[in-house]
C-alpha cells in the first residue's frame, strides 16, 4: 500500500525519466498537469517529447521547466483535449483558425478535424466570427442585381470614360448624387494583458467588421466587398446594421470611406476582463469599439 500511495511522487528514474506532475511553460504561460495527459495521443508531438528517454534534449526554462516555444493563450485548449479527447470552447470563440494551426503543429489531426470550417448556410453572425460564410466564396446572385442596377442608374458613370462622371460625381443631368449620411463601423476584439505592464499585452486579430447604416450609402462606399448574405434585398432607403465587410482590416475601411467624402465624427469603445488565467496573473480582455462616419 505504501508504494502504491507514493508512486505519483516517484522520482525519474532511467526507465522512466519523466516525473508524474510536469510543469510546462509555453510562450511564457505556465501549466501544470500529469505525465499520462502529456502521452494521451499517441504520435502527437507531445507524446514523441514525452516518451523518449534522453531528457536533456528538451529546452527548458531558466527553473527548470520544459518549454515550448508557441502560443500560451491558445495551449489551455490543446490541453484541455489532450485530457479527454473533447473539445469544448467558449461562446463567439474569435481564433478557431489559429487554434486549428496549432493542433497541426502539435500533430492531433482529430482536433484539426473539429476546427475545420463547416460550411453551413445556418450559421448566424455570431456563431463562428472567424469562418467565412460559403456565400462569401463568390459573388452572390443579389449583389449581382444591385450592382446592375447601379449601373442602369448611372448610364454617365458607364461611358464617361476618364471624363465622365463616377458614382460619387455628377450625373447625367449634372447634379451631384452624392447624398449626405451616417456609417457606424463596429468591431469586437481581445488581448491578453500581463501583470507588470501594458506593454505585455497581446492583441489579437479583428474577427469581423460590421456596417451599420442606410443600404444605398453602405453599398456605394464598399461595393462588392459588403457582405449582404444576412439582409439581402434590402430597399436602398432603408437602414440595416447586419451588414458586414469581407476584409478584417480597419485601415482598408477608413480608406474607403476617406474615398467616399466621410469624416470620422465620434467613437467611442467599452472594455472588460472576461476572465483571468488560473496560473498567471495574465487577464483576457474584451473590447467593442464603434466609429461613426458624416458625409455631407
Amino acid at each position: 500500500m505504501a508504494l502504491a500511495d507514493n508512486a505519483g511522487c516517484a522520482k525519474p528514474s532511467e526507465d522512466f525519466p519523466f516525473p508524474e506532475i510536469i510543469e510546462l511553460n509555453v510562450g511564457g504561460q505556465v501549466y501544470i498537469t500529469r505525465h499520462p495527459t502529456l502521452v494521451s495521443v499517441p504520435g502527437s508531438l507531445l507524446w514523441e517529447m514525452f516518451t523518449q528517454k534522453n531528457v536533456r534534449s528538451l529546452a527548458r526554462d531558466s527553473k527548470g521547466r520544459f518549454f515550448v516555444d508557441r502560443d500560451g493563450f491558445l495551449f489551455r485548449y490543446i490541453l484541455d483535449y489532450m485530457r479527454d479527447q473533447q473539445l469544448v470552447l467558449p461562446d463567439h470563440f474569435p481564433e478557431r483558425s489559429r487554434l486549428q494551426r496549432e493542433a497541426e503543429y502539435f500533430m492531433l489531426p482529430e482536433l484539426v478535424k473539429m476546427l475545420a470550417p463547416k460550411l453551413s448556410k445556418q450559421n448566424s453572425l455570431g456563431d463562428d466570427p472567424c469562418q467565412s460564410d460559403p456565400e462569401e466564396l463568390s459573388p452572390s446572385a443579389d449583389a449581382t442585381r444591385n450592382l446592375t442596377s447601379a449601373s442602369a442608374a448611372l448610364p454617365s458613370a458607364v461611358a464617361g470614360g476618364p471624363g465622365g462622371a463616377a458614382a460619387t460625381g455628377a450625373g447625367a443631368g449634372g447634379t451631384d448624387v452624392r447624398r449626405a449620411g451616417f456609417i457606424t463601423i463596429g468591431y469586437r476584439g481581445s488581448y491578453t494583458l500581463g501583470r507588470d505592464s501594458q506593454t505585455d499585452a497581446k492583441f489579437r486579430r479583428v474577427a469581423r467588421i460590421m456596417v451599420c447604416g442606410k443600404t444605398s450609402l453602405a453599398k456605394e462606399v464598399f461595393g462588392d466587398t459588403l457582405n449582404e448574405s444576412r439582409d439581402p434585398d434590402r430597399p436602398p432607403e432603408r437602414y440595416t446594421s447586419r451588414y458586414y465587410l469581407k476584409f478584417t482590416f480597419l485601415e482598408q475601411a477608413f480608406d474607403k470611406l476617406a474615398d467616399a467624402g466621410f469624416h470620422m465624427v465620434a467613437c467611442n469603445s467599452t472594455g472588460t476582463c472576461a476572465f483571468a488565467h488560473d496560473q498567471t496573473d495574465d487577464r483576457i480582455w474584451t473590447s467593442y469599439t464603434e466609429y461613426v462616419f458624416y458625409r455631407e
